[in-house]
């Protein structure tokens, strides 16, 4: 290695460049590796690393003005007149082309086509216990303590499903742009037209619970059954239904007779 390469490499401000480069390939990595990061978070990871860097280099008053000195060059040195005018040109249309990028009408295919509601199976497995979905009910309701149970599945929801469904339930959490199709929302489309052991047999079997003749479903969703109890799972949709102020569909005359 050459003495100017050990140099620069010794110096604050080449020390926190290759530490940003390095905190946004680790998110590209993680984005090859997986799911794809939207773009936000990599944003605010990278706002983080920064401030990491500068709370770094400017803890120590030798170490800020050796960091300085590279910028203090540039800006005012005779010898790097060129410099600057290459800068005062590129940094303006690097933020032109940036925002163009960001407003420019896209010509893109839509979306796959998809199934809202896939038809459910008449019986399903939770655990090792057989449930009937045809006559299923939420066993909660009828435990006198709704607030309570709306209380722990809030505190679930916001736990395990914001990232994807949303703050306000609307299906665009975080990571929601990262999906295609998006996470649907809890709305009069969707789970007011469902029975709450529908909802149940979604959350807790997820995407790979989907039935094959629909295929391809494109869903993300985790199969939740790994992670939460029964009771948790009923108390999240006490809560979605509590939240949205809508009502579940209920077992009508005869229904349960059709899935016998």
């Amino acid at each position: 290695m050459s003495r100017r390469l050990r140099e620069m490499l010794a110096h604050p401000f080449w020390q926190a460049a290759l530490i940003l480069l390095a905190a946004y390939l680790v998110m590209a990595a993680i984005g090859w590796a997986s799911a794809p990061v939207p773009k936000s978070v990599v944003v605010q990871y990278m706002l983080s690393a920064l401030a990491g860097v500068l709370i770094y280099v400017s803890d120590n008053e030798g170490r800020w003005r050796r960091f300085k000195e590279p910028i203090h060059r540039t800006m005012v040195e005779p010898d790097r007149r060129r410099l600057r005018g290459g800068l005062l040109v590129l940094v303006p249309v690097f933020v032109g082309w940036v925002t163009y990028q960001q407003v420019r009408p896209k010509v893109s295919a839509p979306a796959a086509l998809r199934s809202v509601h896939p038809a459910s199976p008449v019986q399903i497995t939770f655990r090792g216990k057989r449930m009937d979905l045809a006559t299923l009910e939420n066993p909660l309701r009828q435990s006198g303590d709704l607030q309570q149970h709306y209380a722990a599945g809030r505190r679930i929801y916001y736990q395990n499903c914001l990232p994807c469904h949303g703050d306000l339930l609307d299906g665009r959490g975080h990571y929601a742009q990262g999906f295609n199709p998006t996470p649907l929302p809890f709305d009069g489309s969707t789970i007011a037209q469902l029975r709450e052991s529908f909802v149940f047999w979604r959350i807790a079997k997820g995407g790979p619970g989907l039935p094959k003749e629909g295929t391809p479903w494109n869903s993300a969703m985790p199969v939740w059954e790994d992670f939460l109890t029964e009771d948790e799972i009923w108390q999240v949709i006490i809560f979605l239904y509590e939240q949205t102020g809508l009502q579940p569909r209920r077992l009508g005359a005869g229904e349960g007779e059709r899935h016998d």
